[in-house]
């Protein structure tokens, strides 16, 4: 996957694009993590899809931007489609937080969209939800002067998030975090509420990709999401919130075998 650039105004919003003439699939990641989070997707869907995965704002390589709001997700996304001249619609498909910006954009944008996979990405996020999943971010450094450090300040949870995906600083002094953490922190708070008129508002075929000992996603909600939902399947993966990092394999055979169904 090649790594490329545009800007949005005055920031950049950077992305891997694994090429080729397969048909797109916009693939938005989960908190912590980046557009290469899908490289693995890519190669196991080969050249029938493109996959195009931005590192959405404030994450990976991308800027940090004023606001961390499900419109100011979605407006990125359907900036990278304009970027890129994608006008016939895409298939989509996001994990944890890029699952919701996806269904909000599937909804706001239908036009532009052909398939919706929502990986373990919930329509109820209360206060509680997740419980202490993130409780590790609160007073976590964002940058130290070497990634030793900053690996050892991140502590055991966070260091499985960002060990792979550190940043050296502009300046070469010093290395920073994937993620601000209170970036992290105010958009997992702009994630609460509930969700349902957004899932509901897209008709296109829908595939809900659920672990089943997930801690974001209940499996009463996850019944109700697909029965409410036309057109919508299920497909079970034997994990918890984090399927497609503990159960790889399970988590491309659910993708690819809906992708060919399209």
């Amino acid at each position: 996957m090649q790594r490329h650039e545009m800007k949005i105004d005055d920031r950049t919003l950077s992305y891997v694009d694994s090429g080729g003439t397969g048909r797109p699939l916009l693939a938005l990641h989960g908190g912590l993590s980046e557009g290469l989070a899908f490289a693995g997707l890519a190669a196991h869907l080969g050249d029938a899809w493109r996959v195009i995965a931005p590192d959405q704002r404030g994450h990976g390589s991308s800027d940090r931007a004023p606001h961390y709001r499900r419109e100011g997700y979605v407006s990125d996304a359907v900036a990278l489609l304009d970027h890129l001249g994608l006008d016939a619609p895409v298939a989509l498909l996001g994990y944890s937080l890029g699952g919701l910006n996806a269904y909000h954009l599937a909804a706001a944008h239908p036009d532009r969209i052909s398939a919706l996979i929502d990986v373990d990405a919930t329509v109820e996020i209360h206060p509680t939800t997740g419980g202490p999943l993130f409780d590790f971010l609160h007073g976590m450094r964002y940058t130290a002067p070497t990634r030793e450090e900053l690996l050892e300040a991140a502590g055991p949870v966070g260091a499985q998030f960002v060990e792979q995906a550190l940043r050296p600083l502009p300046s070469g002094e010093g290395w920073r975090l994937p993620f601000h953490p209170q970036d992290t922190l105010d958009s997992i708070e702009a994630c609460r509420g509930d969700h349902w008129g957004a899932w509901l508002a897209s008709t296109c075929p829908a595939l809900l990709v659920h672990g089943t000992r997930s801690q974001a996603l209940t499996r009463a909600v996850a019944d109700a999401m697909v029965a409410r939902r036309p057109k919508t399947s299920y497909a079970p993966v034997d994990g918890d919130h984090f399927v497609p990092f503990t159960d790889p394999d399970g988590f491309h055979t659910a993708v690819g075998a809906f992708l060919a169904t399209l």
